[in-house]
């Protein structure tokens, strides 16, 4: 667990900076007047306790996060013009793999040829991506590696129980992601990252895994599908998401206006709203596509850095936030390396 004892990222002769970000959505739009024909809900109500207004679904079958995550790795490449070659290490931050094994990093690293890479998953849930940057960013400080790709990638539909009316309003698909490359100034300089499994069993996906493998028995019982305890897992979500920022603000002594944007995971607008209260952040100066997209777990701060790209300018301070199953928590300060237009 992260103190205020411990020792900033980006203590190193170099930074690990966002040089490039990538997506991707599927075209399928589920809305909330779909659901109000699959289960007991409307408009109105999922609006107005989530603000969601539609998600995106993968539909076809045949297709999973490798694919999602390969074409959101795919963009980065483009924008940024270089080799897969010279990539020197893929992280996806993922609860969906395609297969338990072989990695979904390792599919992604064979798609898009980065024949010189290592690669791994991350699993952290909804806090995935947070995770698997400053993950990646270390590896940048090392000075062993130059290029990372970290990717946050989730087919959410595929466990979520479209019976379930307290989860299945929530989750969509997506894919995003950055490349890291070293900076002098500019980058990830500090985190706060946390872990709770105490309360586990309140957000979870329980079968699949060796506690519980696949079986009659749990395909029958719907463990394969995500459980969540919604009150309690809110509350822990406002106070922790909201903790983290104003700690990673203190750290470093900043007020309200040294922070360009707040990036938050997007998994419900009301906690949102409340980790902005806490921060003195007013609504333009917060990320906010969870109308869009719904929860879309590791995919979420990655994708808000793509939407909001084309407004970000050298020197940005973003404070970067998530909670998820785990519990994992955390926030992180990352300045921004590049003008946004030039990627536009």
């Amino acid at each position: 667990m992260a103190s205020a004892d411990s020792p900033a990222v980006g203590t190193s002769d170099r930074r690990a900076a966002v040089t490039a970000v990538g997506h991707f959505l599927p075209e399928h739009r589920l809305t909330n007047a779909d659901l109000e024909q699959m289960v007991d809900t409307n408009d109105e109500w999922i609006r107005t306790r989530t603000g969601i207004r539609e998600r995106r679904i993968l539909k076809d079958d045949s297709k999973a996060s490798a694919f999602m995550a390969t074409e959101a790795a795919r963009e980065i490449l483009a924008t940024r013009d270089i080799d897969p070659a010279t990539i020197d290490v893929v992280i996806v931050a993922t609860v969906t793999p395609d297969m338990l094994f072989p990695a979904t990093a390792c599919l992604v690293q064979n798609e898009i040829g980065a024949t010189n890479a290592w690669a791994f998953d991350f699993s952290a849930a909804c806090s995935g991506f947070l995770f698997g940057l400053t993950t990646g960013a270390q590896l940048i400080e090392s000075g062993r590696y130059e290029r990372v790709l970290v990717i946050g990638a989730d087919k959410m539909s595929a466990i979520t129980d479209y019976t379930d009316r307290s989860t299945c309003i929530l989750f969509g698909d997506a894919a995003a992601g950055v490349l890291l490359e070293p900076h002098d100034t500019h980058g990830l300089s500090d985190v706060v990252h946390y872990a709770d499994g105490a309360h586990g069993d309140l957000l979870c996906q329980p079968g699949g895994g060796s506690l519980n493998p696949p079986s009659h028995r749990t395909v029958d019982a719907k463990m394969h599908y995500i459980q969540q305890e919604g009150r309690p897992v809110f509350k822990y979500a406002v106070t922790r998401m909201a903790d983290a920022c104003s700690e990673i603000m203190a750290r470093n002594n900043l007020s309200a206006d040294d922070v360009r944007y707040l990036v938050p995971h997007q998994a419900n607008k009301r906690i949102i709203d409340a980790t902005a209260k806490r921060m003195g952040l007013p609504d333009d100066q917060v990320m906010v596509n969870i109308d869009r997209y719904g929860n879309t777990t590791a995919a979420t701060i990655p994708l808000c850095l793509h939407d909001w790209e084309a407004k970000l300018r050298t020197g940005d301070q973003l404070v970067l936030t998530s909670f998820g199953g785990g519990f994992t928590w955390g926030a992180s300060l990352l300045t921004w390396a590049y003008d946004g237009a030039d990627a536009a």
